[in-house]
């Protein structure tokens, strides 16, 4: 049987227009404060959910906020969360 013939492929070069810059290496590190605040959110969200969990029938304005208290609280993590995709080691 005969076999075929191998092509020979050129290394593919993205266009100028698509080629990702290297500024997340040039900027640096993270400031410390911005890894505070990141998880002190999700600190905070995580002590929010629990607290109305345990309290939150005793507590005035947590009783008056019902349900919403979980959309408070999970709002806090999601947003330390996502402010991890921006940290930089």
């Amino acid at each position: 049987m005969p076999k075929s013939k191998v092509r020979k492929k050129t290394a593919y070069t993205p266009p100028a227009d698509r080629r990702s810059s290297a500024t997340a290496h040039a900027q640096g590190p993270t400031h410390p404060v911005y890894k505070a605040v990141m998880f002190g959110l999700m600190l905070l969200g995580l002590i929010w959910l629990v607290v109305n969990y345990l309290a939150g029938t005793e507590i005035p304005f947590m009783a008056d906020l019902g349900n919403w208290n979980f959309a408070i609280g999970f709002a806090l993590m999601i947003t330390g969360l996502l402010m991890t995709m921006r940290w930089r080691e």
